[in-house]
């Protein structure tokens, strides 16, 4: 499936900006489901300096600084992405049971396991809790298959947990989400991901962008479609598997990643420091993801 992605960024600020420096997370990844075909970011004001990169996580970080006095500043970022189904022939109720993996995990030295590890352990956003242990676990069995149990838990969430976009904020704890049973998909890619590393697989955060369908009969507002998050587990010898808790469904075609990471804090779309800007700015954004057809709109 072949889409075109506009996300535009704008801050409105009550005093002025003197300068300002920056990092954004918003050009898809090169995945094996996906190709990112072109991308472009841009800025205004115009950048003094700005620049691409690779960061640890092999995401496309872009950089940039503004250097003159601004009270608004806005970033639009176009890209168009081919993207596939994850793991064609899967089945998740045959495969690498639990204990299995875990034995994997702490014996294997194959190169890919070593690297899964890093995403069992602890991450600014995500700490082992007991309370989300206990919560994951009738999940999981040991004998069971582990994508079957990683399935069984993306439902409990999706059946449990209300979503509700004025419930939390980027600050809301775990804790507050467990005990309210509701948030969006970000807390709900935390929650998932905590309770697997609490139980000892390993597990990261994704970011991008997911589409969405009009009602029958009615036609799609531009600009309405949202940023997304999900996770991916990883299951020694078969690979990293994609889950979205917040819509009770594997990744698929729909699912456009931006970057992926330990938590959300390693690829929030945009971030940076600046000076001034009085207090309050007004952020406006807006997503569309709109299909290709052949290439051409």
């Amino acid at each position: 499936m072949k889409y075109r992605i506009k996300h535009i960024t704008e801050y409105l600020y009550g005093d002025r900006v003197s300068h300002c420096y920056n990092v954004a997370h918003m050009i898809p990844r090169n995945t094996l489901r996906q190709k990112c075909l072109n991308a472009r970011v841009s800025v205004a004001p115009n950048t003094g300096y700005a620049s691409k990169r690779e960061d640890y996580f092999g995401n496309i970080a872009y950089h940039f600084e503004i250097q003159r006095p601004h009270n608004k500043l806005v970033i639009k970022a176009s890209s168009d992405v081919d993207t596939g189904p994850q793991h064609s022939d899967l089945e998740l109720d045959f495969g690498l049971s639990c204990r299995e993996a875990k034995d994997l995990l702490k014996s294997s030295n194959h190169a890919d396991v070593l690297f899964s590890r890093e995403f069992m352990l602890n991450s600014p956003m995500v700490k082992s809790m007991p309370a989300l242990e206990d919560y994951a676990r009738p999940s999981f069995d040991e004998d069971r298959p582990l994508l079957s149990c990683v399935r069984d838990l993306t439902h409990r969430i999706y059946t449990d947990f209300s979503y509700c976009p004025e419930s939390t904020t980027v600050a809301t704890p775990l804790e507050e989400v467990l005990e309210k049973k509701r948030g969006v998909c970000q807390d709900f890619a935390h929650l998932q991901i905590t309770c697997l590393r609490s139980l000892g697989f390993p597990a990261k955060y994704v970011s991008g962008y997911i589409e969405t369908l009009p009602p029958p009969g009615k036609e799609k507002l531009v600009g309405t479609d949202a940023s997304h998050a999900w996770i991916s587990v990883y299951s020694p010898t078969e690979g990293w598997f994609e889950f979205d808790p917040t819509n009770d469904c594997l990744a698929g075609e729909q699912h456009i990643i931006t970057a992926w990471g330990r938590d959300y804090f390693d690829v929030t779309p945009l971030r940076g420091v600046i000076y001034g800007g009085g207090e309050n700015p007004v952020l406006n954004i807006s997503v569309d993801v709109a299909r290709i057809n052949n290439g051409l709109d």
